[in-house]
This record gives structure tokens, sequence and C-alpha cells, in this order.
């Protein structure tokens, strides 16, 4: 067997010449190891399960993104994602990610494939290269699991948060983010988030294509009535907002 060469993501240091290389490589430690280190490209978000979107948050020039996952395994995944610029019309959330795919292949002006990691604590490895338009929509017409879903996008107080309504299997799920340039701290949540799914490994969107909300939204539906809502802790306060407070 041929050794591997050491990751650099592996890696922890203890000083300038004392540099130690980790021999666990299961998804929890590299998770852990990755949001550590000053390494690779990162990216920094928090996720919210919304049961109901204030109209005045959608966007009236909507993204719409259809994505295919060749490989999710334990948060590990390769993913191509074809999208339009915006202007999309309001989905059919009953169709499927290919038939959304067809139906409006002439809009998609951009894709693009990423390899991600682990999330750990609204942290996740993520490399992206754009690629061909065409050569991207026909890969995802040939394989992988797909999700089809329309972005829209609204300023909150300090942040910008893209609002996720699912269609196909995944309907009706919507799932609110907000993404900084660093760990999302103290952080403005507002009222529409029902609940924190950031590290609920369910919601992310490989794991949805391959098992999508729609088979087991019942079930959380019970979860969150028994447990209530949760939002993470360690990343500053969280300020709560109320039904009447300010935007």
């Amino acid at each position: 067997m041929v050794a591997a060469l050491p990751d650099p993501h592996l890696l922890t240091s203890t000083g300038a010449s004392d540099v130690k290389v980790s021999n666990d490589t299961s998804p929890h430690a590299y998770a852990g190891r990755v949001s550590d280190t000053g390494y690779g490209d990162f990216e920094f978000e928090r996720r919210f399960w919304v049961r109901q979107l204030p109209v005045e948050l959608l966007d009236g020039a909507p993204t719409l993104i259809v994505q295919s996952y060749y490989l999710a395994d334990e948060g590990f995944a390769i993913r191509l994602r074809a999208q339009t610029s915006g202007g999309s019309p309001v989905l059919d959330p009953t169709l499927e990610p290919l038939a959304v795919l067809d139906a409006y292949a002439d809009l998609v002006d951009f894709c693009a494939i990423t390899l991600k990691g682990p999330m750990n604590a609204g942290t996740r490895y993520e490399a992206e290269r754009e690629v061909d338009v065409a050569v991207g929509i026909e890969m995802i017409r040939r394989g992988g699991s797909r999700i089809v879903k329309t972005r829209h996008s609204s300023w909150l107080g300090s942040d910008g948060w893209v609002i996720d309504t699912f269609g196909g299997a995944n309907a009706p799920l919507v799932v609110a983010e907000v993404e900084r340039g660093g760990p999302v701290t103290d952080l403005a949540i507002p009222a529409f988030c029902v609940t924190e799914v950031t590290d609920d490994p369910r919601f992310s969107n490989d794991a949805l294509a391959r098992t999508p909300y729609g088979g087991w939204s019942r079930q959380f539906e019970d979860e969150l009535a028994a447990r209530g809502p949760r939002f993470l802790q360690g990343l500053g306060h969280n300020h709560l907002e109320g039904p009447g407070d300010p935007r």
C-alpha cells in the first residue's frame, strides 16, 4: 500500500518546529480540525428552518437553482450546480428537478462544480470552480441525486440573508441562511426563523438530495413540538427577534 501524502488540513501545529500529523480521518475528527486551521477555502454560515416566510421578503427576481450530487457521504460532497441570475418565475413546487432544468435551461447562465467537507458549528470546507454552462447542464441531466429550489435574497439588519424554497420531493421545505466572511457570531435572528438546523445533517442539501424532506417532515415537526426550538451556543449572543421587532 502506498502511503498518502499528509493533507495540510489534517495538520496541527504546537510550534514552528513541532508539527503533528493526525491519523484520525473520521468525518467528525476532520470537521473539528479544519475549523481551527487557516488552510483552504471555507464558508461560514448558519441555517434556520422556516414555517412561514413573510410575503414582503419574497424577492421579485428570485434565482432558480438545480443541483446534482455525484457524491454525498457523511458530509463530504461533490456537487454540480446550475442557476439563473434571477428573474425566474415562481415555480410549481410539485415539479421535479429535471423537469425544471429542462423547462428553464435557456435561462441558466452559471454552472459550477464544488467540493464540500462536513459542517462543524457553522464552518464548512468549500472549493468551487465555474464550468461551461452547457457541460454542467448535461452532467446534471446524466447523473447524481438532484434537488431544485428557488432562492430569495433580502438584507435584514447588518446581514444579507438568502431564503431557499425547495421543490420536488423536498417541498414544502423553506430554509433561511446567513453567510459571512468569518464565523457568524452575535447574530440577530429574525422571528420567522423557528429553529436552527445548521448542525442538523438532515438539512444539508446533499442529504436532502438523498433523503428528501417530504418523507420525514412530519417526524421533524413532532420532534420540534416535543423539544422546542434550538439555537447554536458558543457563537456569541443570539439576538432572537420577536414578531413585532423591526427588521
